[in-house]
């Protein structure tokens, strides 16, 4: 991962709200008619993102993430609080943001469905304000980069969803912003494109100094390339560390999985009733008829899981392995999620 420069802040989010006002509510009360209460998306977010980061943003659908996203990118004004990309505010300095800022939505509806993939990079390019003769190469790199050669030819309505999503990274990253803001970027990707993806974005943060604020699903691929977490619940930010230290600070227990043969589920349910309190341990049979497994929880580094083994084994256990697993980052965004 990136050492990113802790000095130099890229991103800026303070005390950031938005709230979606209910539509025609003078009307609706007027007729007397039915309505929801206003949506609030977000409720006073505050992070940073440093120059050179991968940042990632995960939470459950509806929890606000593409809210703050389309917010960062300047397609939507915040209803209170303040966002700063390079030191330019989003809203008094939009301009200079979207000259620093490259967007990758999870839903790519703007381009031209009857264009092809190059002529809707290059019509895009120009909009950057790139010449012709930058347009053409820059295109052909960033097709080289993402894989898209193949389809360049094609017109975009007739991509698979997968290259669609290639074509809207490419474009974001026509211009080379110093921010990279990619919403699911390997979302309808297959397995070996999606590799390919996470390398992509490695490489601009290691090499290019790129900034990417990213969103996904994929709690592997997020734990794989970011530097920081930050997890969004019901519009809040309710936790922001290393991927290592959030599920640390989750829980200090570890699951254990012992699996032994030699004596029977009774035997060994026995034999750890008479040292343990009831309800510690799971014991069952495994798939193979002649093991057997032994399932509990403990603090990490005590002395339980030395206490079991060596009372297994004075029964007639043969230890044939033992597995531990650690809070998962999908145990961590659950926890939160239920607060």
């Amino acid at each position: 991962m990136v050492q990113s420069n802790s000095s130099a802040v890229a991103v800026s989010v303070n005390h950031l709200s938005q709230t979606y006002p209910v539509p025609f509510v003078r009307i609706k009360k007027l007729l007397r008619r039915k309505f929801k209460p206003p949506v609030e998306a977000l409720r006073d977010v505050s992070f940073e993102i440093h120059a050179g980061e991968i940042f990632g943003l995960i939470g459950p659908n509806g929890a606000g993430k593409t809210t703050l996203i389309k917010i960062i990118a300047t397609l939507i004004q915040p209803t209170a609080g303040r966002v700063s990309v390079q030191g330019s505010d989003t809203v008094t300095g939009d301009e200079d943001v979207r000259r620093n800022v490259g967007l990758a939505g999870a839903e790519e509806r703007s381009f031209y469905w009857r264009l092809t993939a190059e002529q809707n990079l290059l019509f895009f390019a120009r909009l950057h304000g790139l010449s012709n003769r930058i347009s053409r190469r820059r295109t052909a790199e960033l097709f080289e980069l993402l894989e898209l050669q193949d389809v360049s030819g094609r017109r975009f309505a007739e991509l698979s969803t997968g290259n669609k999503q290639r074509l809207a990274v490419a474009r974001a990253m026509l211009a080379q912003p110093r921010v990279l803001l990619l919403d699911e970027p390997t979302r309808s990707l297959d397995p070996i494109a999606a590799a390919r993806m996470r390398s992509t974005i490695k490489s601009l943060a290691q090499t290019n100094n790129s900034t990417i604020f990213l969103t996904s699903h994929n709690l592997l691929e997020i734990e794989e390339l970011c530097d920081r977490i930050a997890i969004i619940s019901k519009g809040e930010i309710r936790a922001l560390d290393t991927p290592q230290n959030l599920r640390t600070l989750h829980t200090a227990e570890e699951r254990v999985t012992i699996t032994l043969t030699g004596i029977t589920t009774t035997d060994a349910e026995q034999a750890l009733a008479r040292s343990f309190e009831a309800g510690l341990f799971l014991v069952e049979q495994t798939t193979q008829s002649n093991e057997a497994s032994v399932k509990f929880k403990r603090a990490g580094n005590d002395e339980l899981l030395d206490r079991v083994l060596r009372i297994l084994q004075q029964s007639g256990a043969v230890i044939r392995s033992v597995e531990s697993e650690r809070a998962t980052l999908l145990d961590v965004l659950e926890s939160y999620d239920r607060q």
